[in-house]
């Protein structure tokens, strides 16, 4: 496993316990990044900025998903396919990796921590995402984040239809 795939692991693992226990402590954070990747200071820094970033921007993500994941509600997913979603989705949207890197890490994580369909759902509504954010169809609050509240979402994103399909392939 490469180090930023186990930082992204790690990264996943934080963010299902924010999403569960409604709760987010930074320190405490860093602390089991740092311990969890034996205190390598890059790739400390890079989980815990994907982490702090995933958190800070959630609402702006959670709307952006809701308009590509078509018949499917953020709270009706399972926690670690939403989770999934979210960091895959800011690594799209805010990350330094090529978007199509950000979707087949999140679809290794869907395969590790999800269920048997995990891997096609991620992976539909991740591609949407980034085929609507690279065509300009997907309204960005990047330039202008504090104007986030006051933002109505984009209609005229990808709407296709969004089956999970048979089963994941593994």
């Amino acid at each position: 496993m490469s180090s930023r795939r186990r930082a992204r692991e790690i990264v996943l693992q934080l963010l299902y316990e924010a999403d569960m226990n409604n709760c987010r402590e930074d320190a405490a954070a860093k602390k089991f990044i740092r311990s969890r990747l034996q205190g390598r200071k890059a790739l400390t820094e890079f989980a815990f900025q994907l982490f702090q970033g995933t958190l800070e921007r959630r609402a702006e993500i959670d709307r952006h998903l809701s308009l590509v994941a078509t018949h499917w509600s953020l709270p009706r997913m399972a926690v670690a396919d939403r989770n999934v979603l979210r960091l895959g989705a800011f690594e799209i949207l805010f990350g330094e990796a090529p978007g199509r890197v950000a979707v087949n890490e999140a679809i290794v994580l869907a395969k590790r921590y999800g269920n048997k369909d995990s891997t096609r759902f991620v992976n539909g509504i991740l591609d949407r995402l980034l085929k609507s954010f690279e065509q300009g169809t997907l309204k960005s609050l990047v330039d202008d984040p504090a104007d986030q509240s006051d933002a109505e979402p984009e209609t005229e994103s990808a709407t296709t239809d969004t089956t999970m399909g048979d089963s994941a392939s593994e």
